[in-house]
């Protein structure tokens, strides 16, 4: 009953896997944005060696999603996303087993870790390209919404369950770090979990009627502006990934993992609420509009949270940046569909992905540098400024081709 509530007037049921695997990769990627700095802390690592593992995983995933936009028009999308949970499934499991920087930190550049508040996965343009097949038109832009709704609510009940740990610590008797790595095989369960959901998506057949994938032709110079300045965006963000914004609450505030979970769990909760106000607004203004005048003001209220003088303050401004910052997010990936042809949404979908993946990667280890120095504020505030000055760039370049 829910899905079909889901799933807009005119949607392929098909693609309801899709939308339930999104949701359970959610839930696994909540937790573990706050959870990996915590976990590598316990291990013995600083806070310089967290900021290069959370950048490991998001220039592997950069590197993941190259391959896909290269070479994925000749396996289906279907093999290809149960290979992506296969993965998922090992990269738990070999995170809970591991001790060592080196081991780690190779298995988090392969792996599918996410230490961001959105999806930077391989998974992206492999949904993102089955999704756009299964709706046209307003319904395109609806389903995308439901898409990042989804995502962002079990992003937020995922960042609840951070708190497990210290239960686990109380009731089953076990010691922090075994509590740590328990969380991590669950997220390997998760994997498994998403590839025998996957295994319900229709396989190949030899009749199937659609278009055939090709490289960026007419596209090419619209999607590669639109990746410049969705690097710009991705560097800024990568700067404050949960992970490192998780960390600059415990080291400026001396705030709880317990207290963590639940600020995370509301704001991934505005978040999510706030996709559902986006094809309506997208409806009114356009997908431009609606991406960079529900961006700024986000930005404004990160780059005052960085000053607060107190945690009630710093914390309300990063729960109003939530409620605002998100619906860019079901905008922006109907805007890339929109704006390319049919045969060239795969190679758009991963080639506007790859740069905001490899920007992102950098960000982190610069962030956990600053923080490392006692530079508290200055990742906040330049993530902010780097971002009004992309929303700006954005408008100015695409204001007029906007489409809905």
């Amino acid at each position: 009953m829910i899905l079909r509530w889901l799933l807009p007037v005119g949607t392929e049921p098909s693609i309801r896997p899709v939308l339930v695997g999104r949701a359970l990769r959610a839930f696994a990627d909540g937790y573990m944005a706050i959870l990996l700095p915590v976990y590598l802390l316990a291990l013995g690592f600083g806070t310089w060696e967290v900021g290069l593992i959370a950048s490991a995983t998001l220039l592997g995933s950069a590197a993941a999603t190259l391959a896909v936009g290269a070479w994925g028009h000749r396996v289906h999308h279907r093999s290809l996303l149960l290979g992506a949970a296969v993965l998922m499934a090992a990269t738990g499991f070999a995170f809970a087993l591991g001790s060592s920087f080196w081991p780690l930190l190779l298995i988090a550049f392969v792996g599918t870790l996410n230490p961001s508040s959105g999806d930077v996965s391989v998974f992206l343009p492999l949904e993102h390209t089955r999704l756009a097949e299964a709706a046209h038109g307003e319904a395109r832009t609806g389903l995308f919404a439901r898409y990042s709704l989804l995502g962002a609510l079990f992003a937020a009940l995922g960042a609840l369950a951070a708190g497990v740990p210290d239960r686990l610590v109380l009731l089953a008797d076990l010691t922090r770090l075994d509590a740590l790595r328990a969380m991590f095989a669950l997220y390997g369960l998760v994997g498994a979990m998403v590839w025998l959901l996957y295994r319900r998506l229709p396989e190949p057949q030899a009749d199937e009627e659609r278009v055939p994938p090709k490289p960026l032709g007419p596209s090419r110079g619209i999607v590669l502006r639109l990746a410049a300045l969705f690097s710009v965006d991705s560097f800024a963000g990568g700067l404050v990934v949960n992970s490192l914004l998780a960390l600059w609450l415990f080291q400026r505030f001396e705030l709880s993992l317990g207290a963590a979970g639940m600020f995370f769990l509301w704001s991934g909760l505005l978040g999510a609420a706030s996709q559902l106000a986006a094809p309506r607004l997208a409806r009114r203004i356009g997908l431009v509009n609606t991406m960079v005048f529900t961006h700024i003001p986000a930005s404004l209220c990160l780059i005052a949270a960085a000053f607060a003088p107190r945690m009630e303050w710093a914390l309300g401004l990063l729960l109003l940046r939530s409620l605002m910052s998100q619906m860019d997010v079901p905008a922006r990936s109907a805007f890339v569909m929109a704006v390319v042809t049919p045969g060239e949404r795969a190679a758009a979908a991963s080639f506007t992905t790859v740069p905001r993946s490899l920007a992102s990667a950098v960000s982190p280890a610069l962030g956990g540098a600053l923080f490392a120095t006692g530079w508290l504020a200055v990742p906040l505030v330049a993530c902010g400024v780097l971002k009004i000055a992309y929303d700006l760039a954005l408008w100015r370049a695409f204001r007029e081709i906007d489409t809905q």
